[in-house]
């Protein structure tokens, strides 16, 4: 049997993501950080996302059961303007960047997302969101790094970009040193309605 075996579970969320332009306004703004905090993990501005929910891992079968609810329910759901905003921490190692815009509608997206996620049969943390994009984690023995960084970023206002798709995204997360890869299973454009 020369056939790879494929895993049963799948680690997926789902997201939106910043345009390009808007990727590198921030990446600019990080360039010093970069520098001066080359242990940090950084993530790759290709995986730059904003989490609306997380599924954690699910069955490889369930994938398919989510892009039909979630497609409809882009088609019926407006682009939301957006911005990538200031800085912070979570427990002074997890650097990301703030969200700023239209925060009301994303917090409707995301229950949307959520109820579409849950009617699935998948079961979610019922956290509240937080809006942010994820942009390094800082080692155990550097703690104090994002903290520092994210006082850096403070100041920073990008500038507003359209979030116009709704991304199905999948991890491939080692366990290992290396840095987290993600993959579009599936992604949706907004309609002009809603």
């Amino acid at each position: 049997m020369s056939e790879s075996v494929q895993p049963a579970t799948v680690r997926v969320f789902i997201a939106l993501a910043p345009p390009d332009d808007a990727k590198e306004e921030l990446a600019r703004e990080l360039r010093p950080a970069y520098d001066a905090y080359p242990r940090m993990r950084w993530n790759r501005i290709e995986d730059w996302h904003i989490t609306l929910a997380f599924l954690g891992e699910i069955p490889v079968a369930t994938v398919p059961l989510l892009s039909p609810p979630l497609a409809d329910l882009a088609a019926a759901h407006r682009p939301l303007s957006l911005a990538l905003r200031g800085g912070g921490h979570f427990d002074e190692r997890v650097l990301w960047s703030g969200i700023d815009g239209d925060l009301e509608g994303l917090r409707l997206l995301a229950a949307e997302v959520r109820t579409v996620v849950k009617n699935c049969g998948v079961a979610l943390e019922d956290r509240p969101l937080r809006p942010h994009l994820t942009l390094a984690r800082a080692r155990r023995d550097a703690p104090s790094s994002a903290v520092d960084i994210a006082e850096g970023l403070a100041g920073f206002t990008g500038r507003r970009w359209t979030a116009e798709r709704l991304h199905l995204v999948a991890s491939n997360i080692g366990r290992g040193p290396g840095p987290i890869h993600y993959r579009d299973i599936d992604a949706w454009s907004f309609g002009d309605r809603g």
